[in-house]
């Protein structure tokens, strides 16, 4: 049994479907997330695949169009959990909490799409379950996000030069703002394979990195 855990999640082909992608923050997510399942597998630790889904909608997250799958690259070794999900954080609608108690896991590191909304909100619940969450941010990826009047269906360009536009800088730095102290240790994936590498067995705890871990939220 392992006390730490990776979850990947949502790296699906559904979002290469999309116009926005060609704005990814993380063009190298892959090979990221890549170094990171195989350093938590060369330690023994569990690594959790994640892929979200929306049945019957039509959409490239509908199973249907075959588009929930992983992106060419990364695959899941032999005995790994693949766990599909129909809301935004990886606990509400899977058996993830339950195959983390059953493996004796405390100790979550997180990566994935997108930054700021599947990967932080499993970010934050993991801590107000309990767990001592560690977020690489270096092996998440989002896309600019429009502002909530702009008309719908505009092309990629106009997105982009629109002054209202969140860009992935402005998202990455709000997000680490948000859970640094609060839910989250913030490492990159540089830190974590090192500290992996360096470490026998599964106790040693996570240590250093951006900021301190917390169980739960810092009032106020």
């Amino acid at each position: 049994m392992s006390s730490r855990a990776l979850v990947v999640i949502d790296v699906q082909e559904s979002f290469r479907q999309r116009p926005i992608w060609a704005a990814t923050s993380n063009p190298d997510l892959v090979d990221r997330v890549r170094r990171l399942t195989e350093a938590f597998r060369a330690g023994g630790h569990l690594v959790v695949w994640v892929l979200h889904t929306e049945p019957g909608t039509g959409t490239v997250f509908d199973p249907a169009l075959g588009f929930v799958r992983l992106i060419d690259g990364l695959e899941p070794a032999a005995g790994e959990p693949v766990l599909h999900k129909t809301s935004h954080n990886a606990f509400t609608t899977t058996n993830l909490q339950q195959l983390l108690t059953e493996a004796g896991v405390r100790e979550l590191a997180v990566c994935g799409i997108r930054t700021e909304q599947c990967v932080e909100t499993t970010a934050r619940l993991g801590a107000d379950l309990g767990y001592r969450v560690t977020f690489v941010t270096d092996a998440t990826a989002t896309n600019p996000i429009e502002h909530p009047d702009a008309p719908p269906g505009r092309p990629l360009h106009e997105i982009l030069a629109d002054p209202r536009t969140l860009g992935v800088d402005e998202i990455v730095t709000r997000t680490e703002y948000a859970l640094a102290g609060r839910f989250a240790t913030i490492r990159t994936v540089a830190e974590l394979t090192a500290e992996l590498t360096e470490l026998t067995g599964g106790s040693a705890e996570l240590t250093g990195g951006r900021g301190p871990v917390l169980q739960g939220p810092v009032a106020g």
